[in-house]
């Protein structure tokens, strides 16, 4: 990367790893919290919803190997618009290449939009969504990158709910509990509800965790 840090692809046995600096960030063989980020985080949005808009709009911040961006095409149907903000370009060009072994055609898809740009730049455009889905970071305490540390601070949390619908909702990714994303958010005047996470379905331990946040009424 320009600033001398190593962002690696690295197969094995016919599964992908994807590290940074020599930290393991994601594997295509633990998908499953990835996943039920886009449940939880589009819950309001399927077909069966009751107030489901005629067309939902999802911001996703972090392509990653996108296995999130997969599962919200699969339950937010058609016509929806999924734009999904990626800093990194050998991220996205390793989704339309080794990656779609696994994982399909999944920037080709009408509905997708990639953003070769930072997330935060993509908030606070008068552009706003029914769901925001963020997997970019590991907790606040420890971020992979120093820049990470926007992602909680009172400014982006504005930035968050301006950019939100009524009835919206934000969701995170989290690698571990994290009692400091839960006072940032809840500071942010949303309501917050913790849910346990496996990295696979077979996990015996669920040490992940997907918070999901609505304005409070």
């Amino acid at each position: 990367m320009p600033d001398g840090s190593l962002l690696a692809l690295y197969e094995q046995d016919g599964e992908f790893i994807l590290e940074y600096n020599g930290m393991e960030l994601m594997s295509t063989n633990l998908t499953w919290s990835e996943q039920m980020l886009a449940d939880l985080g589009c819950e309001d949005l399927l077909g069966c919803a009751k107030n489901r808009p005629e067309h939902p709009r999802v911001l996703i911040g972090g392509l990653g190997m996108g296995f999130t961006l997969k599962r919200v095409l699969e339950v937010i149907g058609s016509p929806a618009t999924v734009d999904v903000a990626e800093l990194m370009s050998q991220v996205i060009e390793w989704n339309r290449t080794y990656l779609i072994k696994h994982n399909g055609p999944l920037l080709d898809d009408p509905r997708t939009n990639i953003i070769l740009a930072d997330l935060f730049d993509c908030l606070g455009d008068g552009d706003t969504y029914d769901a925001i889905l963020i997997d970019i970071d590991d907790t606040p305490d420890a971020v992979i990158t120093e820049d990470n540390v926007k992602l909680y601070t009172p400014s982006f949390m504005a930035l968050l709910r301006e950019s939100l619908n009524p009835g919206g909702c934000l969701a995170y990714w989290m690698a571990s509990p994290s009692p400091r994303l839960e006072m940032a958010i809840k500071k942010a005047g949303f309501d917050l509800t913790e849910h346990p996470a496996k990295p696979h379905e077979q996990s015996d331990q669920a040490w992940h965790r997907i918070y999901v946040a609505r304005l409070s009424s």
